[in-house]
């Protein structure tokens, strides 16, 4: 039970410090003096910090033990969120970046973990774990901008935006020593070598059908990213209040926690994967179209659609990772290959977003810009849908 309530308390902290930034961009520009290239720095470095330390988290739970490494990651984790609140303007890189760090080895040890301690459970708890993901999500979307407003009246802008982005260090510090009776445990990540060690990892790249896994999940973050970052903005400038604005960003957050649950499940069960990599990257590609262009409630729909879609790819590229597999080895080196690649193809897309917004001063070139990319996904997800497999060697 103590190890369930942990992996529930870890996962709610994995995604919130993340999305409780973008619904108050405008007012950091305003208290931290950032431009929009900033910004568009700021909504890069998580998916960067992904991409980069990511490959460390393994090495270091074969050092220490997962149960160890994921504490210290906690606690890394609220210092980096207590630190860019302390001093926004000075504090708020560095802080992000530990925070990436953090949930960068939470990603990799968390599932990995579960597995190991609870394999008769996995599924149930990998499907609990997820669900509390979405749930940190969603409230660090919803509550950013009501939070703000709450502390603005009282503490003025600074201090409303120290509230705003540094409460979240609390439930991460709660789920820091919600994980102490855990660190008793070593559990030992198998060592690297043969496929799956980082000889494996590098050897998928003599493979084309790891490119289009890669291509597929490298992409499908990417526009994950590029719209969870500036879309709260676009919906401002288009005349929702920040609000509004927040709640559609996390109402794209309830729909992908739908289909990211169910599309395994399909995809397992389907002869190939091609016709759900097509459903996914069009609804994906339909969603960002009517989400920049369209105005009022119209957007509505088009907001779910887009989350469907994203939940939808990203379930497709997690089940993408084994069954384009021959093995267990195989599996663990295309993950390792897809994402390390994936998540630093993926950190173009808040940088590229908010570079042509700056540019343009508008959000038509960026949305054709987007659904351009859609189709390089869409692309990707047929080739990486086929029923064929690789053998490393």
């Amino acid at each position: 039970m103590l190890l369930v309530a942990g992996i529930m308390a870890v996962a709610f902290n994995m995604r919130a410090a993340i999305t409780s930034l973008p619904p108050v961009f405008p007012e950091l520009r305003s208290a931290a003096g950032l431009s929009t290239a900033s910004l568009a720095v700021l909504a890069a470095l998580p998916v960067l910090g992904f991409g980069l330390f990511s490959p460390v988290a393994p090495m270091l739970a074969r050092r220490f033990g997962e149960e160890r490494v994921l504490g210290a990651a906690l606690v890394l984790l609220a210092a980096g969120l207590g630190l860019r609140a302390v001093a926004p303007g000075l504090l708020l890189f560095p802080g992000t970046i530990l925070a990436s760090c953090a949930i960068a080895f939470l990603n990799v040890l968390l599932p990995s973990l579960i597995k190991r301690r609870k394999p008769d459970r996995a599924g149930l708890l990998i499907g609990l774990y997820l669900l509390l993901l979405t749930a940190g999500s969603v409230l660090g979307a919803a509550l950013a901008v009501p939070l703000f407003n709450a502390a603005n009246g009282a503490a003025g802008s600074a201090g409303a935006v120290r509230l705003t982005i540094g409460i979240w260090a609390v439930p991460a510090l709660i789920a820091a020593i919600g994980w102490l009776p855990q660190l008793r445990f070593r559990t030992m990540p198998q060592s690297a070598g043969g496929a799956g060690g980082g000889g494996g990892v590098l050897t998928m790249g003599r493979h084309a059908l790891a490119w289009q896994v890669t291509a597929f999940m490298g992409l499908q973050s990417l526009l994950y990213y590029a719209t969870l970052s500036w879309f709260p903005t676009m919906f401002r400038d288009h005349g929702i209040s920040a609000t509004g604005a927040g709640n559609l960003l996390a109402l794209m957050s309830v729909g992908g926690a739908l289909t990211g649950l169910l599309v395994p499940v399909l995809a397992h069960r389907a002869p190939d994967q091609r016709l759900i990599a097509i459903a996914a990257t069009t609804s994906i590609m339909a969603g960002i179209g009517g989400s920049m262009f369209c105005r009022g409630v119209v957007v509505v729909p088009f907001v779910v659609l887009l989350g469907l879609g994203q939940g939808a790819a990203l379930g497709l590229a997690v089940f993408l990772f084994t069954a384009r597999s021959a093995d267990g080895h195989t599996a663990a080196a295309l993950s390792g290959f897809a994402q390390g690649v994936g998540y630093l193809v993926a950190t173009a897309g808040p940088l590229l977003l908010g570079l042509l917004h700056s540019v343009t001063g508008g959000w038509t070139i960026p949305a054709w810009t987007l659904i351009a990319l859609g189709a390089g996904q869409l692309t990707a997800g047929v080739l990486a849908g086929r029923k064929i497999s690789i053998r490393a060697q």
